[in-house]
């Protein structure tokens, strides 16, 4: 009888080979066979579940061009050793050659990838089937691709086996549209087939549901709308004016929503939809429509909006008493609603009505928003009037009562600027303190951290600031997506790990805030920046208090900061300002507040680019440089002149970079005149001063994006403002 085996000593992979092809032949094989078998698998299985944020060499050449990070690639992939490394290494290896057409090599990288490589077997099986076609062995491709369909049938990586596929034979076209609607690849194929028989309207509807946010949709959605009315269903109506919401065609989703369910938010979107786009002298209309959703659904969130929208519609008597619903029907909302109605008694000259209106607004609301926004008005009109003391005493509450409110960094930033001036040095110390702790991301955490003596540069040498920049090294983890989505984007498979998303969200316009989140990523990796910085800017969703409690979350995490400020042209912006002797987060960041980092972005007036160089500015740049044949829209070229520019705008005011900023956005002369006729050192008050509303938002929004950059990028500032929050 045989006995059992009690050797545990590990055996690596290539022993384990070996030793079956010893023992093969003699009569035990059979079960010895079938245990090494599983103590290969065992290991490998072991040998895979690593940390996925393991420090990988493989995920820091994500976005290496492919020739530059070749040799490493095949250096990790002819390793003997198995490892999560490794699989990865031979994954992109594959990839790369088969962008270049190079079907063998890239099928000897794949060769058995599948068993060490759980994660991502739909897709290598998918690139496999493409190595075979392009080394002519179709029949071969065309197995692999149906193996990969009835193995993983409900995987998306199918949707893609379905379309290559069809190519050889269109019935899987078929199979691909039942089964994979929402797929981008399944997608080309209606388009294509709309095409050739436009009268289609099911199809029609198939893209007005899952590619709702594409621009063509639209043409999909009008001709729905005018050739087949009568046969779409109520539910048909709601994604078709969902969709036309979705791209801001307000009106178009306004009549849609009329024959959608009767839902409170569809009664409003009605309403806001034909006053946003309105169609003619609709005025009339828009208040009907808003008093249908008022006493259709009474008690609805929506109301509460709708009620405030006939407000604003209205005369100063009539709309007191939609503001007066309001404050009897719907607490969360009473507070805007009593500094609203303030607002109108005065108009109306009741003064001692609207003292008692705000009296209750402070006395019963003492930490909302609204409440926060007239205490701050209080306290300007006293520091405008010279009394620091009753401006301290009015904006103090905000800083603990409204932490949350917009106002309250700018409220506690002056609250220590007052004290300052009151001689009260520990209070206003306490108050830049509470600014850097409780409001980090903010320009007056900037303000306040120049106040407590941080090295972070001022307005006079912020210029020739150099301070350490420490990029991470690898992409973050996408907080959304399926573990497979997650592995592609993370090694730098854009296309694919994009499609796969698109088709794991399907249907769904309104996405949570992680997946918003991820889709943002996505574009970004795009060179989207426009949108990607937009769409995290605009997560918060305080209407829903789960989405809004994974927003806190996500806030509080590296990435979504990172994703926030991120650093494109980040070789090309160094380069440029050692050249010029700028401080390189101060170039970037006023990048990113005139293009969101967008090349060819141009504005209404002409300004063109990174950094939105006026051809005029720029053609009496490249006079001075000498430099000729230069294209605004070019990254090199722009920042190039765009640098020169601001360091002109510096010399010009003794490397003052309060000054240069705003010389920047409303030119030298207006500068010049602003500096004569205030004649304030404070810089600080000066900000405050600027005339130009746009100007002083430019200023605060680029100093602001400075401090950002310096807080998530520098590694000494990020480890201060740890310690302070802690504290």
């Amino acid at each position: 009888m045989l006995k059992p085996l009690k050797d545990k000593r590990p055996l690596v992979l290539v022993s384990s080979v070996l030793l079956l092809g010893t023992i093969a032949t003699v009569t035990i094989a059979p079960r010895v066979v079938e245990w090494l078998e599983q103590k290969q698998q065992t290991q490998i299985e072991t040998t895979l579940k690593e940390d996925i944020n393991k420090p990988s060499v493989v995920l820091t050449l994500a976005e290496i061009p492919a020739e530059q990070r070749q040799q490493t690639l095949q250096e990790i992939a002819s390793s003997e050793i198995l490892s999560l490394e490794r699989s990865r290494a031979r994954y992109v290896l594959a990839n790369d050659l088969l962008k270049k057409y190079e079907g063998g090599p890239a099928l000897r990288q794949l060769e058995g990838l599948e068993k060490e490589y759980p994660t991502l077997v739909p897709y290598i099986l998918l690139k496999r089937g493409r190595g075979y076609e392009l080394t002519n062995e179709t029949a071969l491709a065309q197995q692999t691709w149906q193996k990969l369909i009835e193995t993983h049938p409900d995987s998306l990586a199918s949707a893609e086996a379905f379309y290559q596929l069809g190519k050889y034979d269109a019935q899987y076209w078929d199979q691909g549209i039942t089964n994979f609607p929402q797929h981008p690849s399944i997608q080309k194929v209606i388009r294509e087939r709309l095409k050739e028989n436009p009268k289609q309207p099911k199809l029609l509807l198939s893209l007005a549901t899952y590619a709702a946010n594409e621009p063509s949709t639209n043409a999909m959605r009008d001709r729905l709308v005018n050739e087949y009315p009568q046969q779409l269903t109520p539910e048909d109506w709601q994604i078709i004016a969902d969709g036309y919401w979705s791209v801001n065609q307000y009106y178009k989703a306004a009549l849609a929503y009329k024959k959608a369910p009767k839902t409170p938010k569809n009664y409003y979107r009605i309403a806001r939809g034909q006053q946003v786009q309105p169609q003619g002298n609709n005025k009339n209309e828009v208040i009907a429509a808003y008093r249908t959703l008022m006493f259709g659904f009474p008690q609805a969130p929506e109301t509460a909006t709708g009620l405030k929208r006939l407000a604003q519609l209205s005369p100063p008597q009539t709309a007191i008493s939609y503001l007066n619903e309001i404050i009897q029907r719907f607490p969360e909302q009473a507070p805007e609603a009593l500094l609203d109605k303030a607002e109108l008694l005065d108009k109306l000259n009741r003064k001692a009505e609207a003292a008692e209106v705000r009296q209750t607004l402070l006395s019963d609301y003492p930490k909302a928003d609204a409440t926060a926004e007239y205490r701050w008005q209080v306290a300007q009109r006293a520091a405008q009037q010279g009394d620091a003391l009753k401006a301290w005493t009015w904006a103090q509450p905000i800083t603990t009562n409204n932490v949350e409110s917009s106002i309250a960094p700018k409220a506690a930033f002056w609250v220590g600027k007052w004290a300052q001036q009151l001689g009260r040095i520990q209070d206003s110390e306490a108050a830049f303190k509470h600014v850097v702790a409780r409001h980090p991301q903010s320009y007056y955490a900037w303000r306040s951290a120049v106040h407590l003596g941080w090295n972070v540069g001022n307005f006079n040498n912020v210029r020739q600031v150099m301070p350490k920049v420490d990029k991470p090294g690898v992409r973050p983890l996408p907080p959304a997506g399926s573990e497979m989505f997650q592995e592609l984007y993370r090694l730098g498979q854009d296309g694919d790990a994009i499609t796969l998303f698109q088709g794991e969200i399907g249907d769904r316009q309104e996405l949570t805030v992680k997946e918003g989140f991820t889709d943002a990523l996505l574009k970004l990796v795009q060179g989207k920046n426009l949108q990607g910085i937009n769409q995290v800017w605009g997560l918060q969703k305080k209407d829903d208090p789960e989405q809004e409690k994974e927003w806190q979350a996500l806030r509080k995490t590296d990435k979504y900061w990172q994703a926030l400020f991120p650093f494109p042209f980040y070789s090309t912006i160094i380069d440029w300002s050692q050249q010029r002797q700028l401080n390189p987060l101060l170039v970037t960041s006023l990048m990113r507040q005139e293009s969101r980092f967008e090349p060819e972005i141009k504005s209404p007036v002409g300004a063109t680019g990174l950094m939105q160089v006026m051809p005029a500015t720029g053609e009496w740049v490249a006079n001075k440089i000498n430099l000729q044949d230069y294209s605004l829209t070019n990254p090199n070229d722009n920042v190039n002149l765009g640098t020169w520019y601001l360091n002109y705008t510096h010399d010009t005011y003794s490397n003052n970079s309060l000054l240069a900023i705003a010389s920047y956005n409303a030119g030298p002369g207006n500068v010049s005149k602003w500096v004569r006729r205030y004649r304030v050192s404070d810089p600080d008050v000066f900000v405050e001063k600027i005339p130009f509303r746009e100007t002083k938002g430019y200023v605060e929004s680029v100093f602001g994006n400075y401090w950002n950059y310096l807080r998530i990028y520098n590694p000494e500032i990020s480890q201060l403002l740890k310690q302070y929050s802690q504290q």
